[in-house]
């Protein structure tokens, strides 16, 4: 059990100042929690610089070793002392704490290290010779000459040496290795016309190269693209969305994938605020409530955005290693961010993400061959019309008397214009009384007509409640809701809003709230239940959706039980129709529970899995 006052003995304890190299040792210990905490600061001195190309060297995951390399406007030899000093900094003057266009601004970073490892810095500015200094354990050496052509060179080595108990706490060489890695990809994602070159010289040499990232060309958005490609991979380039909206001095860009490209953890979500990486959880959240109405609670969007403000707007001095940030108007960046998401989605109509397909074609096993047998090839052409015929004749009477376009055994409705070219094709059949297998021009489309029809009409429903509005259902007796005074008082500043979805709240003295009408689409509520899940809403980001949520899970209910059921036998005209209204409507590509709701086989795929290429 725990003593009265365990801190404090007999004596009466005397207050002192400490001296500059433990101050130092407690900054290190805010700033620079491990390796990849002092390759943040030092790339982004780097790029605050100027630099175009950065090249980051490591050794037992930055234990030994961190070496940083840039070609920016380096310093003159006068400067490298006053680099070395607390709280000097040549990206603010101190007048004005919230105009701060640059990533470093506290002037700790280089003195913390200096306190905990050997730094080393070169550097060498236009019009000045090269020069060095060194630090050691907080003790500056004296500037000497070197040789450099330009930029900066700043080389750490032994980190954590003059405090070896946090030693104890770094993980693995590995472990480490990866978070340096993360960093520096976070950062290779804010700046696409910096190049990066990350290298683990573990064994001496040039090493290996763990990461590299050549500058982009082109407009914004198409070097953020590229540079997204290469940094998260191919295929979320391939099935994100462009994101392009502005509101009251907020800019928000940057990609965000499609419902059916999700993840089982929050690993791919990157914010940036001004061009900082940032884990905010109020932007967080409002990525994950941008998806709501599209995945389930435990599938995840993948997104890389940057919003872009007045720095007067926002505060980045909130945090000793600047990773969160508190806006002045939270709401206005939140709704900005749900916004031109839902507007993004909505845009994609019923578009799909391609790596289904993917998993799809994967699922198929092809014909086992021996060990040193190779893979059978089978060069065959496609059967032209004259040859579809011939074919015809041979196996039945009535056949050769087919169209030429005729291709399977469903008939066809004499559509006016062919529905092969459309996006979803034509219906060529119906398999297991679920799956329609639909023609299209450059391969096949299987739908999952349950889930498929119960998004059509999900979304049929939300578009009539949002034109009708939300039916309130008075209560015959109000519930009474006690809270404390400042809860009521932060519910009640939403109660225009609440009562737009059809939740009446008004003040009953005191602490207490009576809950005069809920959403007639609910039913009988537990309205106590419903507040305090509010409130845990607006004291976590602000706002609250959990009335819609609730309301919407309804409405989606509804549409499940009033959707085409699984084991219905539907004719050609039907899921032609189908297959239509799929392609007129946001969002048809999932289901309500972020599953897709089709899959598309190009040809090309289908003929390698068959030999044919």
């Amino acid at each position: 059990m725990a003593q009265a006052n365990p801190n404090i003995g007999d004596t009466r304890p005397v207050i002192r100042q400490l001296d500059e190299a433990a101050i130092n040792r407690i900054a290190a210990g805010e700033v620079v929690e491990r390796p990849a905490s002092a390759v943040k600061e030092l790339v982004e001195n780097a790029l605050d610089a100027g630099a175009r190309r950065i090249d980051i060297a490591m050794a037992d995951g930055g234990k030994t070793l961190i070496r940083v390399t840039d070609d920016g406007c380096g310093m003159a030899p006068d400067d490298l002392p006053l680099a070395l000093s607390r709280h000097a900094t040549s990206k603010i003057d101190g007048t004005d704490l919230l105009n701060i266009n640059s990533f470093g601004f506290r002037g700790e970073a280089l003195p913390s290290l200096g306190a905990v490892g050997r730094l080393t810095m070169t550097s060498r500015a236009k019009g000045y010779e090269a020069a060095q200094i060194a630090v050691a354990g907080g003790q500056i050496g004296p500037v000497k000459p070197a040789a450099l052509t330009a930029g900066t060179v700043v080389e750490l080595r032994d980190l954590f040496y003059a405090t070896p108990a946090r030693l104890k706490f770094m993980r693995s060489d590995r472990a480490e290795q990866q978070a340096v890695s993360d960093i520096i990809k976070r950062l290779a994602m804010a700046e696409p016309f910096v190049s990066f070159i990350l290298r683990d010289v573990s064994g001496g040499g040039e090493g290996r190269v763990l990461f590299r990232a050549d500058s982009e060309t082109g407009d914004m958005f198409d070097a953020l693209h590229g540079r997204l490609a290469r940094v998260l991979g191919s295929e979320f380039a391939d099935n994100s969305l462009k994101v392009d909206a502005e509101r009251d001095g907020f800019h928000l860009t940057g990609y965000s994938a499609l419902p059916t490209y999700s993840r089982g953890t929050a690993v791919a979500q990157f914010l940036f605020v001004n061009g900082r990486p940032v884990q905010d959880r109020l932007l967080i959240g409002a990525l994950r409530g941008a998806y709501s109405d599209f995945l389930s609670r435990d599938r995840h969007p993948a997104a890389a955005l940057f919003l872009d403000c007045d720095p007067q707007m926002v505060d980045v001095n909130v945090h000793p290693a600047k990773s969160e940030v508190r806006f002045r108007d939270p709401g206005l960046a939140r709704g900005l961010i749900v916004t031109a998401l839902r507007h993004a989605l909505a845009e994609a109509g019923h578009r799909a993400s391609t790596t289904v397909a993917a998993a799809t074609l994967g699922a198929f096993r092809p014909e086992p061959v021996g060990h040193h047998q190779p893979a059978r090839i089978y060069q065959m052409d496609r059967p032209g019309p004259a040859a579809r015929q011939a074919a015809y004749a041979a196996q039945a009477p009535g056949f050769a008397d087919m169209p030429a376009t005729y291709t399977a055994r469903v008939e066809e409705t004499s559509p006016e214009v062919e529905e092969t070219a459309l996006p979803l094709g034509a219906a060529r059949g119906q398999v297991h009384e679920n799956y329609i297998i639909a023609q299209t021009d450059t391969g096949m489309v299987i739908v999952d007509q349950h889930a498929a029809h119960e998004r059509l009409v999900y979304e049929r429903l939300k578009r009539q409640m949002a034109e009708n509005g939300i039916a309130a259902q008075a209560l015959l007796i109000p519930e009474i809701v006690e809270l404390s005074p400042t809860d009521c008082a932060r519910l009640l500043e939403h109660a225009d809003d609440l009562a737009k979805l059809g939740l009446g709240i008004e003040p009953f003295g005191g602490g207490a709230i009576a809950v005069r009408e809920t959403p007639a689409l609910l039913g009988p509520v537990n309205a106590r239940a419903m507040i305090l899940d509010i409130l845990d809403e607006l004291a976590d980001q602000g706002s609250s959706a959990s009335v819609r949520t609730q309301l919407d899970a309804i409405l989606s209910r509804v549409a499940c039980h009033g959707s085409i059921r699984s084991g219905r036998r539907m004719r050609a005209e039907e899921m032609n129709a189908l297959l239509r209204e799929m392609e007129a409507t946001p969002h048809s590509g999932q289901c309500n529970h972020g599953r897709p709701t089709y899959v598309e086989l190009k040809l090309a795929d289908i003929e390698r899995l068959f030999g044919r290429r």
